[in-house]
């Protein structure tokens, strides 16, 4: 009798092993859920997650708190998310920026979001426009390209930080067309559209979504949006390519990760949750009034999606040696 108790307690404890990960799948989620966001409140990424944490929260019955952690170019928040226990209970509210550049911009490859990170999904994607200050005589960028290539010091574009979408548009932009700008960087979007708005600098690269009330006000006026097609926001406004410009193009996502080696189940009972809030008409809406689509991707898909992503901005990051000061 002796003999079998010792294999049949290995098998137990074998079997307890591996049913480990189903359980804690099917208890997930058992106590509130943390959603770090890498910039202060407000803004798009914190809009963003502000949105589906409530929608969240009645599809997991827990609550869904979400904790701003800004700084180092959101790497702050990323080497907290990517070191936290992966049993899903912290999650990561990336953008592009924390996610992909601020890692080389920074020289601080604390993280890489292959190997520290699980993909569940993106939450919304959100196009960008070039605008000019109404003073600037261009109309057209074509125009703006012909007015900083004769006269490049008196052309000066507003970044809200080195390495941002913004920026890295502008980047392409001057290498597809071989024209030559100032770019002044400034420490956040809230400054460099104030600039811009009083005209100190000539023209931006912004999100449609912050630039939409001030385009209506005439503060601004929009060359181009930056897009396979035109946006139902501004329907008006032609696309880079309709000017004759191609090979410009870029948008500015956000997305939720887990720590990589979270288990599986709590990864798909994640997806299948995002899936339910961002297809919800309310939702919808809501993400449409703020100037975003909302976008489910499963897992795989949202992998494919950044390794693009980054396949496409590094190289222009390290061509045009950008860092972080």
């Amino acid at each position: 009798m002796r003999k079998l108790i010792a294999p049949l307690s290995a098998a137990l404890a074998a079997f307890a092993v591996a049913a480990a990960p189903s359980v804690q799948a099917q208890e997930w989620p058992s106590k509130p859920v943390r959603l770090v966001v890498p910039y202060p409140p407000g803004g798009n990424v914190d809009g963003a997650a502000r949105i589906i944490s409530g929608e969240l929260q009645k599809l997991l019955g827990q609550p869904i708190v979400v904790e701003n952690k800004a700084g180092a170019g959101g790497m702050l928040a990323g080497e907290h998310v990517a070191r936290a226990d992966p049993d899903g209970y912290t999650l990561f509210m990336a953008a592009n920026g924390p996610l992909l550049y601020s890692p080389t911009i920074y020289g601080r490859p604390l993280y890489h979001w292959q190997k520290d990170f699980a993909p569940i999904s993106t939450v919304s994607l959100t196009p960008l426009l070039v605008q000019v200050h109404p003073s600037v005589p261009a109309k057209t960028v074509p125009e703006l390209v012909a007015l900083a290539k004769a006269k490049p010091d008196s052309v000066t574009m507003a970044s809200p930080g080195a390495g941002t979408t913004n920026h890295l548009l502008s980047e392409m932009l001057q290498k597809q067309t071989g024209a030559k700008w100032v770019t002044a960087h400034y420490k956040g979007n809230a400054p460099a559209t104030n600039d811009l708005l009083g005209g100190q600098v000539q023209f931006n690269i912004d999100q449609v979504s912050v630039a939409q009330p001030f385009i209506k006000d005439g503060r601004t006026r929009p060359l181009a949006v930056i897009a396979p097609k035109r946006v139902p926001w501004l329907p008006d406004v032609p696309t880079l390519q309709e000017q004759g410009i191609t090979g410009v193009e870029g948008q500015t996502f956000t997305g939720v990760l887990a720590p990589a080696g979270t288990p599986p189940a709590v990864i798909d009972k994640l997806s299948t949750a995002l899936r339910t809030v961002l297809a919800n008409p309310d939702v919808k809406a809501r993400f449409y009034q703020a100037g975003a689509d909302t976008q489910f991707m499963t897992p795989k898909e949202f992998s494919a999606y950044l390794a693009k992503e980054e396949s496409t901005w590094l190289p222009i990051i390290r061509a045009a040696n950008i860092k972080a000061n």
